[in-house]
């Protein structure tokens, strides 16, 4: 028996298009990733996320000459807020990645990210809005992280 599998999201054209707090987030997740330590792939990501504190986590990519060592701008914030705010909700996630500035196609998380956003999102009961961009263009939205792993692992298969 074949399935289909649809999954919602939302995409802008631009980033202008998106509301004030997603605009920040955004801007906020560019910023960060000027500052990546990206020596290797010079491929550089950022990550901004807002807890429902009020305050913006940021994160960036971290890369070792030993591959493997390295870590993703996404989980960066994640565990950073965690260890810091473990009370706190994640509400969304924004993340703009790229090369250079002609980046223009969003550019999805990692699986090994999908899977922590899905844990936290799991953790904490609530879904939480995600965003992915480029340099430019185009931005893709999410209302839960869930819908970016379907047929997913999580701890009650353990």
């Amino acid at each position: 028996m074949v399935k289909t599998l649809q999954i919602g999201y939302e995409e802008y054209s631009t980033w202008e298009e998106l509301d004030k707090e997603d605009f920040q987030l955004i801007q906020e997740a560019k910023r960060i990733r000027e500052t990546a330590y990206a020596k290797y792939s010079d491929f550089r990501v950022g990550a901004a996320l807002l807890l429902d504190n009020g305050k913006i986590i940021v994160g960036n990519n971290q890369e070792n000459a030993a591959y493997p060592s390295g870590l993703c701008a996404e989980r960066t914030a994640i565990f950073y807020a965690i260890a810091n705010y473990p009370d706190a909700q994640i509400v969304k996630m924004a993340v703009v990645a790229g090369k250079d500035e002609n980046t223009d196609n969003p550019v999805a998380p990692c699986g090994a990210c999908r899977q922590v956003l899905l844990e936290y999102e799991t953790r904490q009961k609530k879904p939480f809005e995600f965003l992915f961009t480029g340099m430019k263009g185009r931005v893709i939205k999410f209302h839960q992280t869930a819908q970016l792993l379907p047929f997913c692992f999580d701890g009650s298969q353990l």
